[in-house]
């Protein structure tokens, strides 16, 4: 997530919607790990990766549609070492994003959190809120 969030931010004060895949779980030996992020501006613009491979393509267009849109979903992609091997990718794995419009009123008070380097986390549920976690933000 920190790859992201200066651009997360700058986007976000400018009000333009762009679409957010964060990597939520990873089985086997997938190439991110949870908390790798990828933003996707409405102009096409992307900032991250979430596979640093094959998947990036279908997520960049989902992050598209998520910005048009405002609709969040959760995305798997996964191959098995095998047959990853056959097909000449560099890892086989799962992983598994939730892709949303980026950007919540709480954003300059998180960034400004990471970048003192004070351990945060963001919670959402029935609402959104910033609940201090007791180890370090990860990505």
């Amino acid at each position: 997530m920190r790859d992201v969030l200066d651009e997360l931010l700058r986007a976000w004060r400018a009000g333009e919607p762009a679409g957010l895949a964060t990597v939520t779980a990873t089985w086997s030996s997938a190439p991110r790990q949870p908390g790798a992020a990828m933003l996707v501006g409405l102009d096409g613009t992307a900032t991250g990766s979430v596979s640093g491979g094959c998947v990036e393509g279908a997520v960049y267009e989902s992050c598209r549609e998520v910005a048009a849109s405002g609709m969040p979903r959760t995305a798997r992609f996964g191959i098995t070492d095998d047959d990853a091997f056959e097909v000449g990718l560099p890892c086989g794995g799962t992983i598994e994003l939730f892709i949303e419009r980026a950007g919540f009123p709480e954003l300059p008070l998180l960034a400004d959190e990471v970048a003192a380097g004070r351990p945060v986390a963001r919670w959402s549920g029935s609402g959104r809120r910033l609940t201090a976690t007791s180890g370090p933000i990860h990505s």
